[in-house]
């Protein structure tokens, strides 16, 4: 039995085909390869590359757009990377595209400079509720609210989603230093934080710095959870509102005005993050309290504040306490308000002091109830020592929140 040989095609090869098959090309290009060739012309509608042993490329349409920005002018004679998008084209020529290899080196650039930590040059495109979209080296990327600087970071009480898109829209247009945090090409994600380059551009400057010194500048912003301090160059800090005086503040207006001149005290530095301090440069009051009162004591105070748990009394320009609600001789909390008005004088006795917590205990069911009845004895031994000041501490920059400040502003 015979064998019957397939059909042999007797199709002329192209030229393109006959030098791919020739020995001279070991590793044959293909789609996808990134090829250096020489400009042989260039206009608005394509550009010619000579690519060196193997044929002409051609570049053209919306394949001319180069992510990188490398090839906006070019000129003949000028050497050109481009992928090879077909190996020929009804002309006999490649057909090859800087976008794809221009988007490529975008990204490489992208590794690089977020491996070297080098800060880079970002214009932001416009603005969202959660930050900033930018382009870096024709990249589109995108800087989170909370890698802004001081300068730039939406101070919004309570998080207002809708404020802080109005306090970032006078960004967009603008160019800022950056350094890149994240580029993950399969993902396409880059990330950037303005807040990390103003780090690295003011290390130096806080390095000048330690806890301790007393600095001056201008209040250069208030909220509701303290108020923001700029001094030397361009350096921001925060005083935190617990650190505004002694005495319980409920409002930083009160206490302090955008523009003005003030003293502070350095009393942590974190990265870029200055905290600071006004009462700490007085002496602190409740040092000196023990030598003013004692327990037992009667004394006169007026109801500043009532909460759930109980009355803040101020008895004098640095001191308040406060009355338990155990101790006011109400049952339930919401009868509080019954006992006496804000603003109202009474008449308190002193059932604790703890100086070094800043803690006072006050008791009216000792006046209000005759000595040596039950409840006069349980009174006089208060379940807890309360505080008085019922201030929050101090949290991290998460947006609504309070903000620890960035030398940034260290938000956030």
């Amino acid at each position: 039995m015979s064998t019957i040989e397939p059909a042999q095609s007797t199709a002329p090869l192209s030229e393109m085909e006959l030098l791919l098959q020739s020995a001279s090309f070991k590793n044959p290009p293909k789609v996808g390869d990134i090829l250096e060739g020489i400009v042989l012309s260039v206009s608005k509608k394509e550009v010619l590359i000579d690519i060196p042993g193997l044929t002409t490329g051609i570049v053209r349409g919306p394949e001319l757009i180069d992510e990188s920005g490398e090839y906006e002018n070019l000129e003949v004679g000028a050497t050109v990377a481009a992928t090879i998008t077909s190996l020929e084209n009804e002309r006999g020529e490649i057909e090859c595209s800087f976008r794809s290899a221009g988007h490529q080196r975008a990204w490489n650039t992208a590794k690089q400079t977020l491996a070297s930590g080098a800060l880079i040059k970002a214009k932001v495109l416009s603005a969202n509720k959660g930050g900033l979209m930018v382009s870096v080296n024709r990249l589109q990327g995108f800087l989170p609210v909370s890698q802004l600087t001081p300068e730039h970071y939406p101070r919004v009480a309570g998080g207002d989603k809708q404020k802080i898109l109005e306090k970032l829209q006078p960004l967009v247009g603008q160019e800022i230093d950056v350094k890149i945090i994240d580029a993950n090409e399969q993902e396409e994600k880059l990330i950037v934080s303005e807040k990390k380059a103003f780090e690295e551009k003011q290390r130096e400057t806080i390095l000048a710095y330690t806890v301790g010194a007393v600095v001056e500048g201008s209040v250069s912003g208030i909220t509701n959870f303290g108020a923001f301090v700029r001094f030397d160059q361009n350096l921001e800090g925060l005083i935190h509102i617990s650190e505004l005086s002694w005495q319980r503040v409920e409002d930083p207006s009160t206490i302090l005005s955008v523009g003005q001149k003030v003293k502070t005290k350095i009393i942590g530095i974190e990265g870029s993050k200055i905290s600071l301090s006004l009462k700490r440069l007085e002496e602190d009051p409740w040092k000196k309290a023990i030598e003013k009162y004692h327990v037992g004591q009667r004394v006169r105070g007026v109801v500043k504040k009532i909460n759930p748990y109980g009355l803040f009394v101020e008895l004098d320009e640095h001191i308040q306490g406060l009355a338990h609600i155990s101790q006011l001789g109400v049952g339930r909390s919401m009868d509080l308000p019954h006992v006496t008005p804000v603003g109202e004088e009474m008449d308190f006795i002193i059932v604790s002091i703890d100086p070094d917590h800043h803690r006072l205990g006050l008791s009216r069911k000792l006046i209000d109830e005759p000595a040596g009845t039950p409840e006069a004895a349980e009174a006089e031994t208060p379940e807890s020592t309360t505080p008085s000041t019922d201030t929050p501490p101090q949290s991290s920059p998460i947006l609504g929140e309070e903000p620890t400040i960035d030398a940034d502003r260290s938000s956030p």
